[in-house]
């Protein structure tokens, strides 16, 4: 057996972390651009065209038709719990304090992962996973909590509002995180994804009739550079992230999956110095290391 199929699970993680990064930057840009909440039901509608066409090559499948009752209750209640409590929340803490600052707040999701995994799973956690959480929380700590500029202190940058919306967000991830893991069991990740992806759409497109924001939303679909960004990040987010998420929940302890995902913030460095023309210090440097160290633990 090699070592790449013994951890199946933690390196779809790490690639979902990869793909989360890209997703973030994207729908930051698109949520300043046409609003969050269109965002937020475009790029799931975007998400479910990407899904069905690779579904229909990899299992002759346009819909998962062939999932059973117990997969469509908690794979639903996984969606509306991920998608639209979450995401939305998170999505607007983009609006507030930027993707950087809102995956620094995401990096709670293990924890809660592992809090909720205890009480509706019962998974327990070793003691080298533990401190591979432990390392890995360090160095995204000493990456993002790294000062800019002399003098400069990030608590003064992050709006209590925002750190709650972001907050919301680890939640409602960490919580869709278990429901999926529950309700996927051996069946297909990106059917699974489907799934998930139908229950969110469904719970937007009750809440923006609520709301009476279609008008936002018909008027988000006529601006092209925000399409062209929720597009992007729909393909690497509902289609590629998730469905890896769930590959890695799949073949992993969810607690695990979800810290090796929470290297997003350290991940995000980089584009942001190539971006944002952002002067990257040695404490950033040295908590990327630090972090790398606490997933290779992962490994043992």
């Amino acid at each position: 057996m090699s070592f790449f199929s013994v951890h199946t699970g933690e390196f779809a993680a790490l690639l979902t972390a990869v793909f989360w990064t890209a997703t973030s930057l994207s729908f930051e840009s698109a949520s300043l651009k046409i609003g969050s909440l269109s965002v937020n039901i475009i790029r799931l509608i975007i998400g479910l065209v990407f899904l069905s066409l690779f579904t229909i090559v990899h299992r002759g499948m346009l819909l998962p038709a062939d999932a059973n009752r117990e997969n469509w209750i908690w794979l639903s209640l996984s969606g509306f719990v991920g998608f639209v409590f979450g995401d939305l929340f998170l999505f607007k803490s983009y609006t507030i304090i930027g993707s950087r600052f809102a995956m620094l707040i995401m990096t709670l999701v293990p924890p809660i992962t592992a809090f909720f995994s205890f009480f509706i799973i019962g998974e327990r956690l070793t003691l080298f996973h533990y401190l591979g959480m432990t390392l890995t929380f360090c160095g995204i700590a000493m990456a993002i909590f790294s000062r800019n500029g002399k003098g400069e202190k990030l608590s003064l940058k992050l709006k209590p509002t925002g750190i709650l919306l972001a907050f919301g967000g680890a939640v409602g991830q960490a919580l869709g995180l278990v429901l999926s893991k529950l309700g996927m069991k051996d069946y297909d990740p990106f059917a699974a994804t489907q799934i998930r992806v139908i229950a969110g759409i469904a719970g937007y497109t009750l809440l923006i009739t609520l709301l009476s924001r279609w008008g936002n939303v018909k008027k988000a679909l006529k601006n092209r550079h925000g399409l062209v960004l929720t597009g992007v990040g729909s393909f690497f987010g509902p289609f590629l992230g998730v469905s890896f998420s769930l590959i890695a929940i799949r073949y992993t302890e969810a607690g695990i999956a979800s810290t090796i995902m929470a290297l997003v913030p350290v991940f995000i460095i980089l584009p942001s110095v190539i971006l944002y023309k952002q002067k990257v210090t040695v404490a950033e440097i040295i908590g990327a290391m630090v972090s790398v160290g606490g997933v290779a633990l992962f490994f043992l």
